[in-house]
């Protein structure tokens, strides 16, 4: 049974260019502890860690065609050393995810970038564009800690300019009694191409929080 998980971790981590069998035994170990961001952190993360923030990939819209006829796309988003992915879905230029990946959050003045790639099997990866986000406004909001608001109450709107990649307002609505934040990104660097996502927020009891 050890020796399957060893197998199939380390082919994980050989498609992200690992160097030796070694250093990929040592690096599966070590994203086997991190892979979950909702398991307990280490003590001395968890002093500076203030929650997790769940981005949820719901779609892209119109992304651009890198085969022959569509292309088989997925999400990559950055903050700092965090690096997280969605699946690939097969040919289709609107592809719908519904995908949620979540990061730790240290630093709210960290941007958020992303990356759509078309998937090939025999070659390297096409970009499809992309984009960033800050979350500092979110951050904001949700130090409110407002309540008791009526379900779909939109608490702030920010709008599209030069300084974000905003394709359309941004909404932060309270929702079930929790603040979400949507946003429609215009993807740079491609033709064309937009990626709808949604921001949530969960406090981790034992951090410093908000």
């Amino acid at each position: 049974m050890g020796e399957t998980n060893s197998r199939s971790n380390s082919h994980k981590h050989w498609r992200f260019g690992t160097n030796s069998q070694q250093s990929i035994q040592l690096r599966s170990r070590s994203s086997s502890r991190s892979s979950s961001p909702e398991e307990s952190p280490p003590k001395s993360l968890m002093e500076n860690l203030m929650g997790l923030l769940r981005v949820r990939i719901k779609r892209g819209v119109n992304l651009a065609v890198r085969d022959v006829r569509s292309s088989d796309p997925y999400v990559v988003i950055k903050m700092g050393k965090q690096k997280l992915k969605t699946r690939v879905i097969k040919r289709d230029v609107n592809p719908e995810w519904n995908e949620d990946l979540t990061l730790s959050i240290v630093d709210p003045n960290t941007s958020v970038s992303l990356t759509i790639f078309d998937h090939d099997t025999f070659s390297k990866d096409d970009k499809m564009g992309d984009a960033e986000f800050e979350i500092s406004t979110f951050i904001e909001a949700l130090k409110m800690n407002v309540t008791g608001l009526s379900n779909g109450t939109v608490v702030k709107r920010i709008q599209p300019s030069r300084d974000n990649y905003l394709a359309d307002e941004s909404r932060i609505t309270y929702i079930n009694g929790k603040l979400v934040q949507d946003m429609i990104l215009r993807l740079r660097n491609v033709e064309c191409g937009e990626l709808e996502i949604q921001l949530n927020w969960i406090d981790l009891p034992g951090s410093k929080g908000l």
